[in-house]
């Protein structure tokens, strides 16, 4: 349908068939006819007798899987008795071999899908009541059509004590398979959607991590900081000192860990280095005259909630609490990484000289040699803690890192990976800090460039707007830097 929902979109490309392949493909190389013959499904696996190579349950341990699934939900089986099952299945996942888990995903996906027939006759029935008084009845059958068995055994696995647990670490196991093996997909969205409900703001605490938090919490941290590491429990309490605050989203099934956190610093400025803020010799600020917050570490822990957000309600919320604990905080802004700027300039150096006027082009093959080639000029910049501030080179890395993360849309997205979270949260690109991370991890990444996104807190939805029609919101130094 032209103009159908999103949610029946979705579900009509699960169950319509696929439109028939390109006749120029066809045609296979004749050196097909060697390659593997294709993976069995399940339907064909449990109708043999014997397991062929590189299958892992032998068909009689897949009948037998298959019908510990089936029974979870049973129709004569209560919640309480299905999730008693369930939690019988996910301990002999617990103890199965890699591949024998993959065969438990497989018949997932295979076993317990949409009824395709019962689909198709819903979706007739919902074109042909479009515009009448039938068409909300109609709609009411189709959802129903949709609402796959893998929905209902997977809400099962949920009701035993550890059944979260073990969903959103299943999740995390399958996806790295995803591109491998594109019968795994099916699973993987089902997952996706129960868990954007499941793991919404509204069933979310936000909670202040301290230094007087248990152990085990402090542990997690350590573990789960994703953007600078924490070297030793000293350096986790400087973190967590008086003019610091940290902050993590947790949900009531899985208490004792952050889904996210973020750090802060309070201060009376915009930081431009990373390396002050974690200085524990450093003496605290005095939080009664702090009117900065300063975002410095944002950090998912959950690699098998991929796809569910959190950040843009985690930055709000903790705004709302710093507000009401600090009234002369005026300023909100981030210390970020741009971790995918140095691997894009490698790819995009020469296109970024070209766009370079005789003066500046000619001021860079004087410090790097005539004529002016992109391979000198990137080991140049390879030497960034050493170029001064007048360099020509490293004035155009920052223009560069500035057309980076104020210019490069690919797809309508921006291309930095925390551009993208940040400015979809509707924060702008502030202003670009050299040598902000001279670590060796900030020099791998973007040259020890460090960039501050602001929160304007008044001008979030506007950002976002400026977003959504292709247009990245900065300020007039990113912008100018941009002109150069």
């Amino acid at each position: 349908m032209k103009n159908a929902p999103d949610w029946l979109a979705r579900g009509m490309a699960r169950l319509l068939p696929a439109p028939p392949a390109d006749a120029t493909q066809s045609a296979a190389p004749t050196q097909r006819a060697k390659a593997a013959p294709a993976p069995r499904t399940t339907h064909e696996r449990l109708q043999a007798t014997l397991r062929r190579a590189h299958e892992a349950l032998a068909p009689r341990a897949l009948r037998r899987v298959l019908a510990d699934l089936q029974a979870v939900i049973g129709p004569r089986t209560s919640e309480l008795e299905g999730g008693r099952r369930a939690q019988a299945v996910a301990e002999w996942y617990a103890q199965a071999q890699p591949e024998g888990r993959r065969d438990l995903w497989l018949l997932m996906c295979e076993q317990f899908a949409p009824d395709a027939t019962r689909f198709a006759s819903a979706h007739e029935r919902y074109e042909a009541a479009a515009g009448t008084a039938e068409e909300g009845q109609a709609e009411i059958g189709l959802r129903r059509a949709l609402v796959s068995p893998r929905t209902r055994l997977l809400q099962r696995f949920a009701v035993f004590p550890e059944g979260m647990r073990f969903l959103v670490d299943l999740r995390a196991e399958l996806l790295p398979h995803l591109k491998g093996d594109k019968r795994l997909l099916a699973l993987d969205a089902e997952l996706e959607h129960l868990f954007s409900t499941w793991f919404d703001v509204a069933f979310l605490e936000l909670r202040r991590l301290s230094w007087d938090s248990p152990a085990s919490l402090l542990e997690k941290l350590i573990k789960y900081e994703a953007v600078h590491d924490i070297r030793s429990w000293a350096d986790l309490k400087n973190r967590l000192d008086s003019d610091r605050r940290c902050y993590g989203f947790f949900h009531p099934r899985l208490p004792s860990e952050p889904l996210i956190f973020v750090e802060v610093a309070l201060g009376d400025g915009i930081s431009g280095s990373i390396t002050p803020l974690l200085d524990e010799a450093a003496a605290p600020t005095d939080i009664a005259r702090a009117t900065t917050a300063i975002f410095y570490s944002i950090s998912n822990t959950q690699a098998g909630l991929r796809g569910v957000s959190f950040g843009d309600s985690l930055i709000k919320h903790v705004v709302d609490t710093l507000r009401a604990e600090f009234p002369r905080l005026r300023t909100f802004a981030t210390l970020s990484p741009i971790p995918g700027f140095r691997a894009w300039l490698a790819k995009n150096a020469g296109a970024m000289v070209e766009r370079l006027g005789d003066k500046p082009r000619a001021e860079l093959g004087r410090a790097v040699g005539e004529p002016l080639q992109v391979a000198p000029l990137l080991a140049a910049a390879d030497q960034a803690a050493q170029l001064d501030a007048k360099s020509p080179v490293r004035h155009w890395l920052m223009q560069c890192a500035a057309h980076y993360l104020a210019r490069e849309l690919p797809g309508g997205k921006p291309a930095d990976a925390v551009a993208r979270f940040h400015l979809g949260n509707g924060a702008r690109v502030e202003r670009l800090n050299w040598a902000g991370d001279p670590s060796a991890k900030g020099h791998k990444q973007s040259y020890g460039l460090m960039v501050n996104y602001l929160y304007d807190l008044k001008r979030t939805d506007k950002h976002r707007g400026l977003l959504a029609q292709g247009r990245i919101a900065a300020s007039k130094d990113i912008e100018n830097l941009c002109a150069d």
